[in-house]
């Protein structure tokens, strides 16, 4: 059997993006607590979520560049956190005196949801970083995104307070960078 590689693309995707959602997991957390969600939306969701991104463009024109960036992807890992629960280390880095107080306050959603731990927004970036790090390994091309992500959470697809999605695609370039505005 002789195969194009285009045909087994979407496939080797989707293939990367459950190893790179397992180097996320598997990345250290503060304290050992894990408060990660991690998803994987395939083609068959991209549409509607560049659809909902056209949407915000009247706030910020971006999402439209964006949202043309993610029709060209093969799939979608999103990366978020519930970062409501406090380490009880009562750091201050969250702008209250105590875990107790922070965990007190009132939480409200702009773009995303707050106030959160900064330690747990800390443990997002880390298990982003061990994501992407392991798709250059892999020859997938990505890049961190947050409209797609604000797009995800107004769908209701995602239970996190703060998220951020990887796009993918595997291109003769990446299709993520030297984007223009529309």
């Amino acid at each position: 059997m002789v195969q194009n590689e285009k045909d087994f693309a979407e496939e080797a995707v989707r293939i990367s993006a459950y190893l790179m959602a397992e180097s996320a997991r598997t990345a250290p957390k503060s304290k050992g607590i894990d408060d990660l969600e991690i998803l994987y939306f395939g083609r068959e969701e991209i549409e509607r979520i560049a659809k909902k991104m056209e949407e915000f463009a009247r706030e910020d024109e971006n999402f439209l560049r964006d949202a043309d960036s993610l029709r060209k992807a093969k799939g979608i890992l999103l990366i978020g956190v519930k970062g409501g629960k406090a380490l009880g280390i009562n750091c201050g880095a969250c702008g209250f005196k105590s875990c107790a107080e922070f965990e007190k306050a009132k939480r409200e959603e702009l773009k995303f949801k707050g106030p959160n731990c900064a330690f747990k927004l800390v443990d997002l970036g880390i298990a982003l970083g061990s994501a992407v790090k392991l798709s250059a390994m892999l020859g997938v091309d990505t890049r961190i995104m947050y409209r797609i992500a604000l797009a995800v959470k107004k769908l209701g697809l995602t239970e996190s307070d703060v998220a951020f999605a990887i796009p993918m695609a595997v291109e003769g370039k990446n299709p993520f960078f030297d984007r223009t505005k529309k």
